[in-house]
């Protein structure tokens, strides 16, 4: 199949599990981009239960392999530790890019992903990029858990189409008004778990997102700081891990990383 025909299977048959949606979606659009927003918006509405078809899985896995080496692979092992910080690097761009070992996902406490479609949360766009195993594969967890994630906890899957070998799914403190040290305590623990559980796995790169600063609002200036501190402190105790990565993809969050890490402008 070529990339259109792909993309009329994928969304047919993605429509075919959402007979809901049949009389909204008349007819599929001719347009590459909206089939291309169409399929996004459809692996978001998918229930999590339902069971994966092997052959679908393998036109998604091609089309969303192709998607990953077009994008362009950064490989996390090539990007320099910053001068003064062994071990810690900081990079700009589409985490779902990057080749770590490990990417963090800052999840909500279903631990399911983004059900909004085309919703620009991170959550959204790891589970878009690796496609529906990582929602089946988060189904599972907590179907076996029976109740929604903590707080300040975390849980490993594999990475599937991602560049990443695993996603770390970490559940952040929502700010309903000011932030308390409970509030402080939760998005440390959130930092340390994932290191904690990455180190049980053996992985030496972690990539970390800028946990609960968006839909969740916390405060980027103290996010940040909760971030390199408790990072810092955890990587001078011996671990797997030898790498990582602060991720940024907002020019503000890139310059309050620097400000914190010392670096230039």
């Amino acid at each position: 199949m070529n990339r259109a025909q792909q993309l009329a299977y994928l969304n047919q048959a993605l429509l075919a599990d959402l007979p809901q949606l049949a009389g909204e979606v008349a007819a599929l659009p001719g347009d590459e981009a909206a089939q291309r927003r169409l399929l996004r918006a459809l692996m978001n509405l998918r229930p999590a239960e339902l069971p994966l078809d092997p052959e679908f899985l393998t036109v998604q896995d091609a089309f969303l392999s192709a998607e990953r080496e077009a994008k362009g692979v950064v490989d996390a092992a090539g990007l320099p530790d910053l001068p003064g910080h062994p071990g810690i690097s900081l990079w700009q761009g589409d985490i779902t890019r990057l080749k770590a070992d490990a990417i963090v996902n800052a999840a909500n406490s279903a631990l399911l992903g983004c059900f909004h479609p085309c919703h620009g949360c991170i959550d959204n766009a790891i589970h878009s990029a690796a496609g529906l195993q990582l929602r089946a594969a988060c189904h599972q967890l907590m179907a076996a858990q029976g109740h929604d994630e903590p707080t300040g906890q975390a849980k490993i899957t594999a990475g599937y189409n991602l560049p990443a070998k695993y996603v770390l799914h970490t559940v952040g403190p929502v700010i309903r008004g000011a932030v308390t040290d409970g509030d402080r305590g939760l998005l440390a623990s959130c930092y340390r778990s994932c290191l904690e559980l990455a180190d049980q796995r053996g992985v030496e790169s972690v990539a970390f997102c800028c946990i609960s600063t968006g839909e969740f609002r916390f405060p980027n200036e103290e996010a940040a700081s909760i971030a390199v501190e408790t990072v810092t402190k955890f990587l001078q105790t011996p671990s797997s891990i030898q790498k990582v990565i602060f991720n940024v993809f907002q020019d503000r969050d890139l310059q309050i990383y620097r400000s914190i890490l010392g670096q230039a402008r």
